[in-house]
């Protein structure tokens, strides 16, 4: 058994398998928890019945009816590309918790480009809307596909450069070097050694202008202009029904973790938590993560139902005047501060 263990491709397959069991579990509870927040912030008792006392399976009930709902293609759609839209999504999704360190050894692999293929492996999902919009041969549907094409084309550079001055710092693109460069002692008062986040250490304009652009990226209010039921009826989802249509809604709470787990690396020091000793982040660096990441997600849940969508030319206007602008002068700051100090 310790031997078929240490074989890497045995490891690698094991570690993809709790990567694929684990992520929509816990899409499953970022759902729960979206359905609570959003009835107490409008006064509402929310889910309350299935799985008893405070509606803990509604989820998983909403999970097992769609599934059981019929799958529907329409006539004129483009079969295979229709078909394979929501399962490039999710495996887009998927494919970002590969290089998430949740612990010094927790991770499938530590790539020394791992931020690069994160940005990558998340753009993958843009094609999946693009290939649902154009193959389902409608026309709302083909609206919400053009529409999220603009605005992830948008969006995807200024969530690239706002991950560049964390690289500048950390001076890696690994994930785990990153959370090791947040690691190391920023200075020192008397014997004591601090040690900050990259988010306290300048890199406050950086965070901001990745969280935007991530809500972009995800399709979440107020950037939920491909989708935009009052107009597109559900835009690039409009044709979709039973598994494919439950596979778009668990890919966008995946991405919700995906995103969060990301920002908590970079920017809030990822499976690291001042005072917890390094020996024990083995154990107890999957569970900082995971509070980390809940609080992004509450985050974006909280601001899904605080402002209202934008429109195009608003969208647009964000992230060509002001987004990219202030990533590149982010850039420009983190440089000559490296270089100075």
């Amino acid at each position: 058994m310790t031997a078929l263990l240490d074989n890497f491709w045995v490891l690698l397959a094991l570690k993809v398998l709790i990567i694929a069991a684990v992520v929509p579990g816990v899409a499953l509870v970022f759902i729960f928890a979206e359905l609570k927040i959003s009835a107490h912030m409008q006064s509402r008792i929310g889910p309350y019945f299935a799985g008893g006392r405070w509606g803990w399976a509604q989820p998983l009930a909403d999970g097992i009816k769609f599934m059981q709902k019929e799958d529907l293609v329409p006539e004129d759609a483009d079969r295979p590309v229709f078909k394979f839209a929501p399962m490039v999504v999710l495996m887009g999704t998927l494919a970002v918790f590969v290089i998430v360190p949740f612990s010094p050894k927790l991770i499938v692999r530590d790539l020394d480009i791992g931020v690069f293929y994160a940005l990558a492996a998340g753009s993958v999902t843009t094609i999946g809307v693009l290939m649902a919009g154009w193959s389902s041969a409608n026309k709302y549907s083909l609206m919400g596909g053009l529409r999220a094409a603009a605005q992830l084309i948008a969006y995807e550079l200024p969530l690239v450069l706002a991950v560049v001055g964390v690289v500048i710092q950390a001076g890696t693109m690994s994930m785990n070097g990153i959370v090791v460069a947040q690691i190391e002692p920023v200075f020192h008062i008397g014997e004591v050694a601090i040690r900050l986040p990259f988010l306290l250490q300048g890199q406050v304009i950086g965070f901001a202008i990745f969280m935007i652009a991530a809500l972009a990226e995800l399709n979440r209010t107020p950037f939920d202009m491909p989708i935009a039921e009052s107009e597109l009826v559900m835009g690039y989802l409009t044709e979709y029904s039973g598994i494919r249509f439950t596979m778009f809604f668990l890919a966008e709470y995946a991405g919700m973790f995906s995103m969060s787990a990301i920002a908590a690396t970079l920017f809030l020091g990822g499976y690291y938590l001042p005072g917890v000793p390094e020996g024990a982040l083995d154990v107890l660096g999957p569970l900082i993560l995971m509070a980390k990441v809940t609080l992004l997600v509450f985050i974006i849940i909280w601001l899904r139902w605080t402002f209202p969508r934008l429109r195009e030319d608003q969208l647009q206007s964000l992230a060509w005047r002001w987004l990219i602008p202030l990533a590149l002068a982010n850039i420009a700051v983190t440089a000559v501060a490296k270089v100075v100090l």
